[in-house]
């Protein structure tokens, strides 16, 4: 791959600030045109959609709508109305969780969850099981991230009744098999829940091809703003499920007694919702179909591969998941023997490098592969091979730094 990178001139902060960024698995920088676009809602349309019968509040409902069916197109959904719009992945799943989960599960039903999630795709069950008396379960994987046929098997039971599983693991890159779980989840009369925070800035999402019942991604991952998330759901089960939130502009009519809500998506949409967000989200998905999946694979892997290849080389330093650096989603966490993670980030930050340290609120996974924490460098396709280089070298001076010798 050339060195110099043509996306570069397209993030602000990128071009004007010096830091690496390698850090984009927990939020991804913004090219221009997305902050553009956001400041364009407030500066043209800013109004207050649904609410006014009035040329600007019109011209904002307009624009959120049409922001709603970007989103459908995107993840080929059936209908714009299947699109709700929430303030990100984990609000995302805890409407599931209240909406769905408390009114439909009962004691003894089983919910599979699997061991690589992220808290957010974990704690919202935990509520569930323990308000409903249903059992909590664990899919378990391999040590490379892969779930096997076997696992699936073990798993699932006559009583599996939800399953809550990542699309892509944000600790170890891998992709799992979303529409075989969704197969067989639909044979036992189940509903899948997938995160797809960490999928849909890297690779195409279908629906309907997939057969997943309900699927959260969060806008800021995908170069979009912060605040503005989406759930879809099928219609079918939108339209039993009762509201998440009540208030503004969620009703059809309300009485001194009770309330007709809205049909879906609005029932799901209380408050004044973030309409300059969807419209950024709205072209930062533009950007992102202008840029193709095939280009952001191409330069992912190759930059993966190099930043892999590089770390097995590093004496004392441990990747955790895959040897294969196509099944990494550009995901490294790694850790250094006799060094702490934290230290680690604090090194490579002191070199003007950013990635993340910690448990990555995904505890049940490390526990399960026996390690405390870890670093995590996180690449994406505007990022380049000198800096890919520069991270390395200086992982491999941080034993040294520690006073190791070496």
């Amino acid at each position: 791959m050339e060195d110099k990178n043509p996306y570069r001139e397209n993030f602000p902060l990128l071009k004007e600030n010096p830091v690496i960024y390698l850090d984009s698995a927990a939020t991804a920088q913004k090219p221009s045109c997305v902050l553009q676009a956001e400041r364009d809602f407030y500066e043209h349309s800013y109004a207050n959609p649904m609410r006014g019968f009035y040329a600007l509040s019109m011209e904002a409902t307009k624009r959120l709508e049409e922001a709603r069916d970007e989103v459908r197109r995107f993840i080929n959904a059936p209908s714009s109305d299947e699109i709700i719009f929430t303030r990100n992945t984990t609000e995302s799943l805890n409407l599931v969780a209240y909406s769905y989960g408390l009114s439909r599960l009962k004691a003894g039903d089983e919910i599979l969850v699997s061991i690589m999630e992220h808290h957010s795709n974990l704690l919202p069950w935990q509520m569930a099981a323990e308000k409903t008396g249903a059992v909590l379960r664990f899919l378990e994987c391999e040590a490379d991230g892969r779930i096997t046929q076997e696992r699936l098997e073990a798993a699932f039971t006559d009583r599996t009744r939800l399953v809550a599983v990542a699309h892509v693991s944000n600790v170890l890159g891998c992709e799992n098999p979303i529409r075989q779980i969704a197969a067989m989840a639909r044979e036992r009369g189940a509903v899948v829940v997938v995160d797809a925070a960490q999928s849909a800035p890297h690779m195409p999402i279908d629906v309907q091809e997939s057969g997943v019942d309900f699927l959260a991604f969060s806008g800021h991952k995908l170069m979009g703003p912060m605040g503005i998330g989406v759930l879809y759901g099928r219609r079918e089960l939108l339209e039993e499920m009762p509201p998440f939130l009540t208030g503004g502009e969620m009703i059809d009519s309300v009485t001194r007694t009770g309330a007709v809500f809205a049909p879906v998506p609005h029932k799901f949409e209380a408050g004044t919702v973030n309409a300059a967000g969807a419209w950024g989200l709205m072209e930062a998905i533009r950007y992102l179909k202008r840029v193709g999946f095939d280009e952001v694979h191409r330069r992912e892997l190759a930059l993966t591969t190099m930043a892999l290849e590089g770390l097995k080389q590093i004496p004392h330093v441990h990747v955790l998941g895959s040897e294969r650096p196509e099944e990494h989603c550009g995901i490294l966490t790694f850790t250094i023997d006799g060094v702490h993670p934290h230290d680690v980030s604090a090194i490579l930050d002191a070199d003007g490098i950013a990635v993340r340290a910690g448990h990555h609120c995904a505890q049940p996974l490390f526990e399960y592969l026996k390690v405390n924490s870890a670093a995590r460098a996180s690449i994406y396709f505007y990022n380049t091979r000198e800096e890919i280089e520069a991270f390395l070298k200086s992982t491999a001076g941080i034993r040294r730094k520690m006073g190791y010798g070496e």
